[in-house]
């Protein structure tokens, strides 16, 4: 696999080889990390965010251009570019994406350890050029609209459903890129490293929701048996991410480096899934980060169904959907609760996140009780929502170094590792409960649509949810709080 073979040099000794290989790094040699492991992983931790985010651009996609362009007028009659998908339609485009992307993060996870982490940045960079070229090129074959109002021919939603899964590829990156970065930074900084990590990637759907509507509205031109009425050009959706997913491969070729330590230990990841507590930590991540990229994805079909005249508003000639701004507070909020949990414990973040999480779906759930809810407080409410979701994404992923550390018998496992094998089985453990969680993605959306289909409203899944939060909240205070806090240490 790699061009470099185990240096005889003296440790704390780095060896360069062909392909970008690094022999030797162990970031916890303190002489080594500060002479000149610091630039070296801060290099590679901007490449992996840059590629990662446009991991979540391209995954996340769907989640604006459905409700926005693709989903039926209310009553059931085709929209302006001539789709009609309903609402049942709709939630299946939105979320098959995150049942795709979650799936792949198992494979992906073992990539690193196979190709290197340069080398897999590159390969899974260029298959997100999959879905944006095909999802573009299935856009611009809309239905016709006759004189009756009728829309005929068309992308039919069976191939629109198997590009969305194409999307998936964009969910998988961040499997393989936490476990990646995870190698590159020392026990004591791995909290804000894999935070800032995560939040650079998890800002790709906010950025997403942001930009699209704008490109789309601005490049809008005219269609004949319109008048004078101008359409957004969709199909640019996709195709203007070419070009930064390109340099993304550039990018990584050309400051990246591959890691001869960065190995998975395959034996652990059967004992891992035999492990009560990857299992424990996967559920609760489903709460944290499959509430974020669950919300995030369903946001902007919750505001057109809810409030239609605040699915969009009009700057100037652009048009902007207020749902980029769900995504972007959580991503914003994520760096700083791995920081927080660097210093007072990832396991009572996480109390507090879940705690938020129930009492904002609550406020949620009273603002939409009302006889006419107000837009502004509902959107304030669900802001906080996703802010604690992306703290407690921050704090879950500092707390499963920890706890792995810990287990293998390094008492100040906050600060210190307890050994490459160790990393490697954390490094396993991340893409595992990442992958997890990210099936929270595609359940989120899916429990929208049931409280949808059967209630009629979306008053019902709010319960849910809070009681889901509850319950979380329950676990992490049962199985890392009191037990950790016994043995006088935090996790």
């Amino acid at each position: 696999m790699a061009a470099v073979s185990p240096s005889d040099t003296p440790p704390g000794t780095l060896t360069f080889g062909k392909g970008r290989w690094i022999d030797g790094w162990n970031p916890e040699d303190t002489a080594q990390w500060e002479r000149e492991g610091r630039p070296i992983a801060m290099r590679n931790l901007r490449s992996s965010i840059y590629a990662e985010f446009l991991g979540f651009v391209v995954w996340q996609l769907w989640a604006i251009i459905v409700p926005l362009y693709l989903q039926a007028k209310p009553g059931g009659a085709p929209n302006i570019y001539g789709f009609a998908f309903d609402s049942n339609q709709a939630f299946w485009l939105i979320s098959l994406p995150s049942l795709v992307g979650a799936t792949l993060r198992f494979p992906y996870t073992f990539m690193v350890s196979k190709l290197g982490g340069r080398n897999w940045t590159m390969v899974s960079a260029a298959l997100l050029l999959i879905p944006t070229v095909a999802m573009s090129v299935a856009i611009s074959n809309h239905p016709t609209i006759d004189a009756a109002g009728n829309a005929t021919g068309g992308t039919p939603f069976a191939v629109m459903l198997l590009i969305a899964a194409f999307g998936g590829f964009g969910g998988g990156n961040f499997a393989s890129s936490m476990a990646n970065i995870t190698f590159f930074f020392p026990q004591r900084e791995k909290g804000w490293a894999l935070g800032l990590n995560a939040a650079g990637g998890n800002i790709g759907a906010a950025v997403s929701q942001f930009v699209v509507p704008i490109v789309v509205s601005l490049t809008a031109f005219s269609v004949t048996g319109l008048g004078d009425k101008r359409i957004g050009n969709v199909p640019i959706s996709g195709y203007l991410w070419i070009v930064f997913i390109l340099a993304a491969i550039v990018f990584a070729f050309t400051k990246m480096n591959n890691l001869t330590s960065a190995k998975a230990d395959t034996s652990a990841y059967a004992v891992a899934f035999k492990d009560p507590q990857l299992w424990l930590m996967s559920l609760l991540y489903i709460g944290t980060f499959g509430s974020f990229i669950g919300l995030g994805g369903v946001f902007p079909k919750l505001i057109t169904d809810t409030f239609p005249a605040y699915s969009t508003i009009a700057v100037g000639s652009a048009t902007v959907a207020l749902s980029f701004l769900g995504p972007l507070v959580g991503s914003l909020a994520r760096p700083y609760g791995g920081r927080l949990a660097d210093r007072v414990g990832g396991a009572y973040v996480t109390v507090a996140a879940f705690l938020v999480m129930a009492a904002g779906t609550a406020a949620v759930w009273l603002v939409l009780r009302t006889a006419h809810p107000n837009f502004w407080i509902f959107l304030g409410f669900f802001l906080i929502i996703f802010i604690a979701t992306g703290v407690g994404n921050g704090s879950m992923y500092r707390m499963i170094p920890t706890v792995f550390a810990f287990r293998a018998g390094q008492k100040d496992a906050r600060t210190k590792s307890a050994g490459i094998s160790v990393v490697r089985k954390t490094s396993a453990a991340l893409g595992i409960v990442s992958a997890f969680g990210a099936y929270g993605g595609f359940a989120v959306p899916q429990l929208f649509n049931l409280s949808k289909n059967s209630y009629g409203d979306y008053i019902h899944v709010l319960w849910w949810f809070m009681a889901g939060y509850l319950v979380f909240l329950v676990i992490t205070v049962v199985a890392y709080v009191i037990p950790y806090a016994r043995q006088h240490t935090r996790v």
